[in-house]
């Protein structure tokens, strides 16, 4: 075969460092753009972006030339540092993520699941909202190390 198909679906979530309440209204929704835009130069598709004021959920496609790990790397750095100069306030991404693979027919449950952020949020706050993920996606950790 000559060339490389892929259909790369990642849900991305990662946090405010200590998880603080950053991301506030005047912010939130140029930082959901700034994040679609960081996909979109790694040449990837941002398909859903949300979050609370404590951290941010990405699902996205990516070409198979770049890893997750580099993804994360580039728009954590470059949104951390466009926050900062941009709104002319401190602001840091906790150190660590979490992505899960999603399947084109589990899509649309994700796609509504970061959508309704605010209702799932009444119910549990975000470290309950991540253990949950990792817990659903079969994911090992410890839960000694996961908050440091």
């Amino acid at each position: 075969m000559s060339h490389t198909y892929t259909n790369l679906i990642t849900h991305n979530v990662f946090s405010t460092k200590e998880r603080e309440g950053l991301i506030n209204d005047e912010i939130k929704s140029e930082l959901h753009k700034y994040l679609g835009g960081l996909v979109k130069e790694l040449k990837g598709k941002p398909l859903k972006i949300n979050g609370m004021n404590d951290h941010v959920h990405i699902l996205a496609t990516l070409p198979p030339t770049v890893s997750t790990s580099d993804a994360m790397r580039f728009i954590k750095a470059n949104s951390s540092k466009w926050v900062s100069e941009k709104f002319n306030r401190p602001f840091e991404w906790q150190k660590g993520y979490g992505a899960f693979s999603v399947s084109r027919s589990g899509m649309d449950t994700v796609v509504n699941y970061i959508e309704n952020q605010v209702e799932h949020h009444q119910k549990r706050d975000f470290r309950s909202e991540f253990l949950s993920l990792l817990r659903k996606y079969e994911v090992d950790f410890d839960e000694n190390y996961l908050w440091k």
